[in-house]
């Protein structure tokens, strides 16, 4: 249900400002392209998505945004830095009663389902997310079959900031490090 107290809710600081119109599908419009274009769409929608109510699905579209092929000079990176901190701050921010679903599992999913293209460092965006999901939502558990059944490692801290050192653009690693400090 979408919230009817639009103009209550906070626009997240690390989404670009947008009137709360915009939905998923209006991610058709940009066609093939993963560039700068789609990148600051996925952003904007997700903005949107949030002041409509709906926590989750704003999630879903900062994950299309982590999905752009950015190499790490487009111009849109130096305004919107890869959303770490605002995935951290919906997460955060989501009000009782808006739905959320469950995070950490969402992310441990993502991340070890993930397909081409780009698989590697998009599977390490979403174990970072991961990471941020345990750290503001401790009581939600894991996929705990998955893990035993397919022998999940959960990464630590550590391995997250070699999987975005290796795979990510330059600065990702202090990118998510700094929304650390969102927490």
């Amino acid at each position: 249900m979408i919230s009817s107290h639009l103009d209550e809710r906070r626009v997240c600081p690390y989404l670009p400002a947008v009137k709360p119109t915009l939905r998923a599908a209006s991610m058709k419009q940009c066609g093939k392209d993963r560039g700068e274009s789609f990148y600051l769409l996925a952003l904007e929608c997700a903005q949107s998505l949030w002041l409509q109510g709906l926590p989750a699905q704003s999630m879903l579209l900062l994950n299309r945004a982590f999905s752009a092929d950015l190499k790490g000079h487009e111009p849109v990176l130096g305004e919107w830095p890869l959303p770490y901190a605002a995935m951290v701050w919906v997460m955060k921010h989501h009000r009782k009663g808006d739905f959320i679903g469950n995070p950490r599992r969402h992310f441990q999913h993502l991340a070890t389902r993930m397909v081409e293209p780009r698989k590697e460092v998009r599977s390490w965006r979403a174990w970072a997310c991961w990471w941020y999901a345990c750290q503001v939502f401790p009581e939600m558990p894991a996929d705990e079959l998955q893990i035993e059944t397919e022998g999940i490692l959960e990464p630590s801290e550590k391995d997250i900031v070699s999987g975005l050192g290796k795979w990510g653009i330059e600065g990702e690693v202090a990118a998510w490090q700094s929304a650390i400090g969102v927490l």
